[in-house]
């Protein structure tokens, strides 16, 4: 299916959410990169049209390691940023380093895939709640049909960084801490923009 199809389509019927009581957020600097936030700004112009609402964006700076909190959402209304910790793709880094090494929009890769996304419909699926994407750039467009998603992990929390020095992979999706993840599917809601790419400390990303 193409993704224009989708999404003219049920992806961005809204599921019934019941509104959460948000968790406490914990008042840590951003790591935001501001080259990547400007990156983000100019992608959400690109996609003006299936991107309906531009208060809050999502930004993944898989730049930093797993271990950091590289997920930013962005209040385009007031400036402010709060960051979390979010999973990669075991297929971007299969030593489970913590570090992506690559991106992939290959079914079957369990990469993960840079570009735009736009948020969808909320569901239950096997992770629980969670929230549909499609991607928006060639180097995403195959992200719905991959079942590219967020969702709660248990493999993504404080104590698996304090532990481990790093949070768990995905099977390329953005998975984040069960504690963070109302927050989450609350601000980041049907029809924002999430977009993923590396920021200025990039190492060198592969595109397979």
């Amino acid at each position: 299916m193409k993704r224009r199809t989708l999404l003219k389509t049920g992806l961005l019927g809204f599921g019934t959410l019941v509104a959460p009581t948000l968790p406490a957020i914990a008042k840590t600097p951003s790591l935001l990169d501001p080259n990547l936030l400007k990156k983000a700004k100019a992608a959400l112009d690109t996609h003006h049209l299936p991107i309906k609402h531009t208060d809050v964006i999502g930004i993944a700076d898989y730049a930093l390691h797993s271990a950091k909190p590289r997920f930013h959402l962005v209040d385009l209304m007031n400036g402010r940023t709060t960051s979390f910790l979010v999973a990669h793709g075991r297929g971007s880094d299969k030593r489970h380093t913590g570090w992506l090494q690559r991106f992939s929009n290959i079914p079957g890769s369990e990469a993960s895939s840079g570009g735009s996304y736009v948020t969808g419909q909320a569901y239950i699926g096997k992770h629980g709640r969670s929230r549909r994407l499609a991607g928006l750039d060639p180097s995403n467009d195959l992200a719905y049909q991959r079942a590219i998603v967020i969702h709660g992990a248990w493999y993504v929390d404080s104590k698996m960084v304090k532990q481990y020095g790093k949070v768990g992979r995905s099977q390329g999706c953005f998975a984040f801490s069960e504690t963070d993840l109302d927050h989450i599917l609350q601000r980041l809601g049907t029809g924002r923009m999430l977009f993923a790419d590396k920021g200025s400390n990039e190492i060198g990303t592969a595109l397979i």
